[in-house]
């Protein structure tokens, strides 16, 4: 197989943490958070943000819906930071050596508008793409295969050059349909031995 040419990072659970329910679990009995979560379908909100709709103006409107949960639900949104964290520091330091070798490191997310641009200001890393693509601003979703369609068709780098990494497996699967090299992230030790198996870094850029 090619070696490949440029390095997409997934950013939820690949270099943030991206876990709401355990954050919900701090402010809330988990009893009352598992409730919550069976009667309202907060992951389909966040997936309308990713698509382009308000991070705000979608929340809110759904804490009005479910006035039982208002103030937990608006949480999503004031407290969003603390969903979306730690950094993963591991995979943030993988990316920064592809950088300093000269190799395009991209970003492709299932992200909202407004929820990026808060998370650019908090983790400098996410500055640091050669491009990023992220699904509010295209208004298309992993894993339908428009959103990699669009990556292809932006970036010039030919699929099977393209080396891709995402913690979803059904995220994964539509690229490697698409003739893209992958790697399911299962922790940053297996995605650094792939980027030394593919040349990318040398045995030394790993070195804890």
């Amino acid at each position: 197989m090619a070696r490949p040419e440029a390095v997409i990072f997934d950013i939820g659970n690949v270099l943030i943490e991206w876990q709401p329910e355990r954050f919900y679990d701090t402010i809330m009995p988990r009893a009352e958070r598992e409730a919550m979560f069976a009667e309202v379908d907060l992951h389909g909100m966040n997936d309308r943000i990713d698509r382009g709709a308000d991070f705000r103006g979608t929340i809110y409107e759904m804490a009005e819906r479910h006035p039982r949960w208002r103030d937990p639900i608006r949480h999503w949104h004031d407290s969003w930071i603390h969903m979306a964290s730690p950094a993963i520091a591991p995979s943030v330091a993988l990316l920064r050596r592809l950088r300093a070798r000269g190799v395009p490191v991209f970003a492709l997310t299932n992200f909202g508008i407004g929820s990026f641009a808060y998370a650019q200001t908090q983790y400098d890393f996410l500055n640091e793409f050669d491009r990023a693509y992220v699904s509010g601003h295209m208004g298309v979703i992993k894993p339908e295969v428009r959103i990699y369609q669009m990556v292809e068709e932006d970036c010039g780098v030919a699929p099977g050059r393209l080396l891709f990494t995402d913690d979803r497996a059904d995220n994964i699967s539509a690229a490697a349909a698409r003739g893209w090299q992958v790697q399911h992230f299962a922790g940053h030790e297996g995605w650094a031995a792939r980027l030394v198996d593919e040349g990318l870094l040398e045995p030394g850029d790993i070195a804890t």
